[in-house]
């Protein structure tokens, strides 16, 4: 068999155990480890594991991971997205399906700070639902918006899928970092407009019973006159902090990512003190979780290294650039082709692993024809998102209904809560791949 031959059936068998069950890193590790034996030798592939493990996680840079993900579960534990979600629903105590914006807003300043989208689906689940089927929202309505928000958590810096495309695409993680600024804000904004929408033109879909004849107003929206516009603001005074902390610092060029990320947990960590939220117990299932999803991670870097070694000594990825080539395609029709197929294996796998899979052997082609590897990183993020929203496989659409405990709400009812968000991802995405300028204009000017 060809080199070439040997990359296909290698990149076919790896879906398929995927699809069977295996775990993404064991199942790269194991092709890739086979395919170079096959190539060349045993021996070689042994030496290519352990020089993919030493060069993929030797690195200063990676030191980011487990810090911004010890970052992100200390301000879970210590109760900010509660009160981030209080202030909100005050600012918006007066709009048509305020509660479902307030959550937008929430689920945004939240995201800024853990960049994980799982755990802002899992503590919106806890303190957005309830609120919202209390004022009269439909069961839908109310886990598709936290589902559907909880997204912004991979777009918003910093973002764990931002660190592993800047390590994947050779890319300053930074400078992704501040790419995502203004497609986050505009996804944001894109939710929200979706939102009152639903509100004025399908108030059936927002509202239950009564409550729709109000157009999605909430019938208790009065009951937070009383307290003090002052009082709220306080509550979000941490959150703010922390933020200009971590990103000012990461944005001005005073920290590095890795050093952002340890400012940030030391930030986090007093938050959780001062707020008294963070006993012993609790700090050492939070060490606990943080190892397990740093692991997890790097474990998937190194196997992505090693496999990205293989299709380069397959010449896969360079056969395919030719291909692409000489079916004379444009830019945009690659892209098109591109997005679509991330799109339709987030139906099936999860964030890290398309990306892992997909962009060692499109990263090529998209620098043949010229494209700009942040804003190509930018899209690449909104679309593996997407994925998260979309049956079967939907992780974000799963963890809320875990989190919910609810089996009044089945699944079925959650994806369908989160098709107007979907929709709207679409849109953002149209309106990126169309406006490059949107995710390259402050990543290349600060």
């Amino acid at each position: 068999m060809s080199g070439i031959e040997i990359g296909i059936v290698a990149v076919g068998l790896m879906l398929a155990l995927i699809y069977f069950g295996m775990h993404i890193s064991i199942a790269l590790m194991l092709v890739s480890f086979l395919s170079i034996s096959t190539l060349r030798n045993p021996e070689l592939a042994t030496r290519m594991v352990a020089a993919a493990a030493n060069d993929s996680l030797s690195s200063y840079l990676y030191g980011v991971v487990p810090l911004f993900v010890l970052m992100g579960l200390l301000v879970v534990v210590s109760g900010v997205g509660r009160d981030t979600f209080d202030v909100f629903q005050w600012l918006t105590r007066r709009i048509r399906g305020g509660l479902g914006v307030a959550t937008v807003g929430a689920n945004g300043i939240f995201a800024s700070i853990t960049g994980i989208s799982v755990a802002s689906a899992a503590v919106f689940t806890k303190v957005a639902v309830p609120e919202m089927r209390r004022h009269g929202y439909t069961p839908k309505f109310s886990v598709g918006v936290v589902a559907g928000s909880s997204v912004l958590g991979m777009l918003i810096p910093p973002s764990l899928l931002m660190i592993v495309y800047g390590v994947l695409a050779e890319q300053s993680v930074g400078r992704m970092f501040i790419a995502g600024i203004i497609p986050g804000i505009l996804l944001a904004v894109t939710f929200c407009i979706t939102i009152l929408l639903l509100a004025y033109l399908r108030p059936g879909f927002m509202m239950q019973g009564a409550a729709s004849v109000n157009g999605g107003a909430p019938p208790g929206g009065a009951e937070r006159e009383a307290e003090s516009g002052m009082s709220l603001a306080f509550k979000l005074v941490p959150i703010l902090a922390l933020m200009a902390l971590v990103l000012g610092g990461l944005y001005s060029g005073f920290f590095t990512p890795t050093e952002a990320g340890g400012v940030g947990a030391c930030g986090a960590l007093l938050l959780a003190l001062l707020k008294r939220r963070l006993s012993p117990a609790k700090f050492y299932q939070v060490l606990g979780e943080t190892g397990h999803v740093a692991v997890s991670i790097l474990f998937l870097i190194l196997a992505a290294s090693l496999y990205s070694r293989m299709l380069a000594l397959t010449g896969l990825p360079m056969a395919i650039a030719q291909w692409v080539t000489a079916m004379e395609l444009t830019a945009y029709h690659f892209l098109f082709l591109y997005l679509l197929v991330v799109i339709l294996m987030g139906c099936i796998i999860d964030s890290v692993s398309i990306m892992l899979i997909v962009l060692p052997i499109v990263l090529p082609i998209a620098q043949f024809f010229g494209m700009d590897l942040i804003w190509f990183g930018v899209i690449t993020v909104v679309a593996v998102e997407i994925g998260l929203i979309t049956p079967p496989f939907g992780i974000s659409v799963y963890t809320v209904n875990a989190a919910l405990n609810d089996r009044s709400v089945p699944v079925k009812e959650i994806f369908k809560g989160v098709v107007p968000f979907f929709a709207a991802m679409l849109v953002v995405l149209f309106i990126l791949a169309l406006f490059p300028v949107l995710s390259t204009y402050l990543a290349y000017r600060y």
